[in-house]
């Protein structure tokens, strides 16, 4: 295991224990709220580190902000879906239907003409299965909370795709930056159309906003974008999809979420596919960003 395979492990794990916060933020605060404060606190939390480590890296100007609109857009997006719908599910199910896009960032790469090995197929197949264990219901019914989340997936499936673009041609931490900037001033706006919020409602949910704010927001998508530099996008999609996991341990351990028989069959259908994805190849090195 590399260096850039332990940030997006590490990402991952953030993430999912994010859910907890996220979720029990929603008694106190509104979505949209929520979303904003927590970008707000996660541009200002890097600021310090920009003007402390000044990259040597010459940057592409417009690149950078062309690629943080278009990543700032998808982390609206994709997190006010999120977030509203964590109003109506459970931080383990939003956790795992969010990972729904290690199936759309392969598909979407093979689209765009990134090749795919056959390895990351065979894990994306296990991880499906594992995926409708744990999410999909008798009959094949889904809930209102988790049919939102899914719709969220696609604009962190489009997020996965820019960052693995925009990582090759400029410095993690002004993207993040710029990434932060956006979803703060779009989030604003919308609690402001949206919603009302108060002082007391951010002040009782500080510890959640702390968290997904510092560690989840600031320091997670940074080590993303660090650790998509040098692994493929199906694999870091894989390895990032693993939020969920830690999404229901974190709701068991901290909520009391129940994780029945066959979530937990689920689990380990989605961790076979992590390992069996990364399983050593002689065809490994086929897979690249390159067409």
């Amino acid at each position: 295991m590399t260096i850039a395979h332990l940030f997006l492990w590490t990402t991952a794990a953030i993430w999912g224990l994010a859910f907890v916060a996220q979720s029990m933020a929603m008694d106190s605060i509104g979505p949209h709220s929520f979303n904003a404060a927590r970008f707000l606190l996660a541009t200002l939390s890097l600021l310090p580190l920009l003007l402390i480590f000044k990259s040597k890296e010459k940057q592409d100007t417009k690149q950078l902000w062309l690629g943080g609109i278009a990543g700032g857009g998808c982390l609206f997006l994709g997190s006010t879906f999120q977030q509203v719908g964590l109003q109506y599910t459970s931080a383990g199910n939003a956790g795992f239907i969010t990972s729904m896009y290690i199936v759309l960032v392969p598909i979407a790469g093979t689209l765009l003409g990134h090749k795919t090995t056959s390895n990351t197929w065979l894990g994306v197949l296990l991880a499906v299965i594992g995926l409708y264990c744990l999410t999909v219901g008798p009959n094949f019914t889904i809930n209102k909370g988790d049919a939102i989340e899914l719709v969220g997936t696609f604009f962190w499936t489009a997020h996965v795709l820019i960052i693995a673009y925009l990582s090759r041609y400029v410095s993690a931490l002004p993207l993040s930056i710029v990434q932060f900037i956006v979803a703060t001033l779009l989030c604003s706006i919308t609690a402001l159309m949206l919603e009302a919020p108060t002082l007391k409602g951010l002040e009782t949910a500080w510890w959640s906003l702390v968290y997904t704010g510092v560690a989840s927001s600031a320091i997670a998508f940074t080590l993303q974008t660090l650790g998509q530099k040098n692994v493929a996008p199906s694999i870091s999609a894989l390895i990032l999809s693993t939020e969920g996991v830690f999404a229901v341990i974190g709701g068991w351990m901290l909520m009391g979420e129940s994780l029945s028989s066959r979530g937990m069959l689920g689990c380990g259908f989605m961790l076979a596919g992590i390992i069996i994805s990364q399983w050593p190849s002689t065809s490994r090195k086929a897979e690249s960003f390159a067409s």
